[in-house]
């Protein structure tokens, strides 16, 4: 019992000596603690004033640089403002003395006005005494001065007008001699001599009748599907397609051969023929289209301007092909492009489609320039592509791709053996050059030789002389331009002669 007592005092008295102890502990921890605070609280007491002073010190450091600051700007202000002001005082000065410069000028000018009207009347009044110690006005003067004048150098002017064309006529002869040969000995095109006519070969004579059928049934067929006439006549194994359309020969024809080859001629079978003699001819332009783009280094045509180009191979003109007229004008103009500095790109596709018109103007009514013209810009071609099919027909084209294709065109149109012409045109042609240069004053005679290439013009000696023969063949020149049609150029040779003759006895 008694242990057990003193096991409760003995718990009960530790548990209050923990007590006191942890109390202890507890207060003397809370008592560091607050000095520890109340040590930072100082330390932070002395931080804030230690940075109130440093503001404080910083804020007039500011003060300070700011009042320098100002003191700098108000000096350069002031400097600013004396300059102005030196500057407006030179102002105005200048100003002034402009003013003074000006009213001199107007004072110089004024007497300068009343000086010239002095001379003017001075002038005036010498022209009246020179009138009337000459008995002349001045109009009167001036023509008898250009008279004297005249009369006393026409033959020097005569003689070195002549030097000078001999001169310049030469070398740009020479040159152009040079240019155009070496472009025309690049080219070397054959020429067909197509008519309205083409033959087709049989085997036998039997073969006429057959052709004609059953009374004429056959060949009645053939020419109204064709738009043909057929000629039978007795020239042996040939029979003759006449048509103005070349396409619509070239149809026949095809057809014709495919009968004969064939032997079957009856209507059902003609009709079957021209269709596919339709089918083979449309290749053929094509592929004819293609050849001459490819033969020039033509690409990127339409594949339908590409057959009507090729639809030139059965159109002549003048008995020349007009495909390979095309052909020769795009190779020659690339020649002359090429030593002229022009576009060559522009000058060979232009030459090559320049009378594409000719394709169509048996069938659409104009004029083959302007519907080549159209259907160009029809499929896109540039400007100065398109007029190309125009330029060729003018006088003076507008630019030097126009001036080749022109020069080109008379060049494949002119050579010798290019085109064939009638006996009657061919001198038709000669008697107008003839007639034409008869029409002028003092003209003795004219005679157009080298095939209508020259004309030469006699002329009065007594009435016409050096500088007026100069000026007739320029004129006869200009008239033939403006009113007669030739192929390439005229020679004017105009010649005057003073023959004396005396015997002796």
């Amino acid at each position: 019992m008694q242990a057990g007592i003193f096991i409760v005092a003995g718990a009960v008295l530790g548990i209050l000596i923990g007590y006191l102890i942890r109390k202890y502990l507890v207060t003397k921890k809370i008592k560091s603690a607050e000095a520890r605070v109340q040590d930072i609280v100082a330390k932070a007491k002395d931080k804030e004033k230690e940075i109130n002073i440093k503001a404080k010190e910083r804020a007039l450091q500011i003060i300070d640089e700011a009042k320098n600051e100002e003191r700098e700007l108000k000096k350069d202000l002031s400097a600013r403002q004396d300059r102005l002001e030196r500057r407006e005082e030179t102002f105005d000065a200048k100003l002034l003395e402009l003013e003074k410069s000006k009213e001199k000028c107007k004072q110089q000018l004024q007497e300068a006005e009343e000086l010239k009207e002095k001379i003017k009347e001075v002038k005036e009044k010498q022209l009246e005494k020179l009138e009337q110690i000459a008995g002349l006005n001045i109009e009167d003067a001036k023509k008898v001065l250009f008279k004297n004048t005249e009369e006393r150098i026409k033959d020097e002017l005569a003689a070195r007008i002549r030097k000078l064309e001999a001169q310049s006529s030469d070398e740009v002869e020479r040159q152009s001699k040079d240019l155009i040969a070496t472009a025309m000995q690049r080219v070397s095109s054959s020429v067909a001599q197509e008519t309205t006519i083409t033959a087709v070969t049989i085997p036998n004579e039997e073969m006429k009748g057959r052709i004609i059928g059953k009374e004429g049934r056959n060949i009645k067929t053939v020419e109204k599907l064709t738009g043909t006439e057929i000629v039978i006549d007795e020239t042996p194994d040939t029979i003759w397609i006449s048509g103005y359309s070349p396409i619509r020969r070239q149809l026949c024809r095809i057809a014709l051969e495919k009968l004969i080859l064939d032997g079957r001629i009856h209507p059902g079978r003609i009709e079957e023929a021209i269709k596919e003699a339709k089918v083979e001819l449309a290749k053929d332009i094509r592929k004819a289209g293609e050849e001459a783009a490819y033969q020039v280094g033509v690409v990127g045509l339409d594949p339908k301007l590409i057959r009507i180009l090729g639809r030139l191979k059965y159109r002549t003109s003048y008995g020349q092909n007009v495909l390979q007229h095309s052909i020769e004008v795009a190779l020659i103009s690339k020649m002359l492009a090429a030593e002229l500095g022009a576009d060559a790109g522009i000058c060979t596709k232009g030459g090559l489609l320049h009378d594409i018109g000719k394709a169509v103007d048996q069938e659409i009514e104009g004029a083959h320039p302007e519907l080549g013209y159209e259907i160009m810009k029809k499929f896109n071609l540039p400007e100065e592509i398109a007029y190309l099919a125009i330029s060729h027909h003018k006088d003076n084209p507008k630019n030097i791709e126009g001036i080749i294709n022109k020069v080109a065109d008379s060049i494949s149109g002119s050579r010798p053996g290019a085109r064939k012409d009638t006996y009657e045109n061919y001198v038709q042609r000669l008697k107008e050059l003839e007639d034409t240069a008869k029409l002028f004053e003092g003209v003795q005679n004219a005679y157009a030789i080298y095939a209508g290439r020259e004309i030469r013009v006699f002329v009065t000696p007594e009435t016409v002389d050096d500088l007026t023969a100069i000026k007739l063949a320029r004129d006869i020149a200009d008239k033939i331009e403006a009113e007669l049609s030739y192929p390439g150029e005229i020679k004017v040779n105009v010649i005057r002669e003073t023959r004396v003759e005396e015997y002796a006895r």
